[in-house]
């Protein structure tokens, strides 16, 4: 059995790859209670410094809790704009027409070589000088623009990669019971490629939960690590334990979110197992008329 990116390991290399944990393992139990004794000798273990976030129920109502609201908000608003702009901008980078194609392919490219906190800065400034967006949710506004425009434009790049990961066989059978392209991208080849773009969109989207981080550090957004200045400011909590909370809450919203994407993933491919379209992995269609009604059986025929 192989993997699409390398071989199964024999024995050998199972043993090997065994050790290999083993002593990765032991080193990082070893620096991590390291770090911890130096902690503990500085006092920065000691219950009064974590407390707050235990005993003080105002910690989370006041602070974590509208500063994670607030990073969902950005993160949420990102994504409902940057996942159809970039589907689409991904489609049209595989367009027949070079008019189409070349304008959209220098603006993804454009756009993926920016920095996101140089287009927030960017889209700050220019909400500040053209705009009457009041200043209190300006930073808002800038951090989901700098969000769309670098997300949407790697998304593109994700949609156009996961249908040309496609065997060409899915395109020439629909061809050869008379679908239009159109049709042959929104019933044959979106479908499949949906799932195998899966793993790429969550990690994106996890990305696109870190990077509002950004905003609060640069332009003052109240997302959730811009509370830790107030925190220890309000209630001498310290520094590293707030950092430490918001770190672990970060961790689980992302959980969260590869727990979902992975629910999901499964339920997708279970329905086209169902549905007779078999896996994307190791797809069984060849180009002919013979081969068409399997590759596009769920596909309704509009071609007239």
């Amino acid at each position: 059995m192989s993997s699409v990116l390398y071989d199964t390991p024999g024995p050998r290399a199972q043993r090997r790859n065994l050790v290999y944990t083993a002593v990765f393992i032991a080193a990082l139990a070893a620096v991590s209670l390291w770090v911890l004794s130096v902690m503990a000798d500085k006092g920065q273990l000691d219950a009064a410094k974590w407390s707050p976030f235990v005993t003080d129920p105002r910690v989370w109502t006041t602070y974590l809790l509208p500063g994670l609201g607030e990073t969902l908000r950005a993160a949420a608003l990102a994504l409902v704009i940057a996942l159809p702009l970039g589907a689409l901008l991904g489609i049209a980078r595989l367009s027949d027409h070079a008019w189409v194609r070349g304008p959209v392919g220098t603006v993804v490219e454009f756009f993926r070589a920016i920095p996101v906190l140089l287009m927030m800065i960017f889209a700050s400034a220019l909400f500040a000088q053209f705009t009457t967006i009041s200043s209190d949710v300006r930073p808002l506004y800038a951090v989901v623009t700098g969000l769309v425009l670098y997300n949407a434009s790697v998304i593109a790049e994700i949609v156009r990669a996961g249908i040309l990961s496609l065997p060409r066989g899915q395109t020439d059978a629909a061809r050869a019971i008379g679908m239009r392209k159109g049709q042959t991208m929104t019933y044959v080849l979106l479908p499949q490629a949906v799932t195998a773009m899966l793993p790429a969109l969550v990690s994106q989207l996890v990305v696109i939960v870190k990077d509002t981080a950004l905003g609060g550090a640069i332009l003052g957004m109240e997302e959730l690590l811009f509370q830790v200045r107030p925190i220890t400011a309000n209630y001498g909590a310290n520094t590293i334990a707030a950092f430490t909370v918001i770190a672990l809450i970060y961790i689980a919203v992302n959980a969260l979110l590869t727990w979902f994407a992975g629910r999901l993933e499964s339920a997708l491919r279970r329905g086209r197992r169902g549905a007779g379209g078999g896996d994307v992995e190791s797809p069984q269609v060849e180009a002919g008329p013979g081969a068409a009604a399997g590759a596009v059986a769920a596909a309704p025929d509009e071609s007239g």
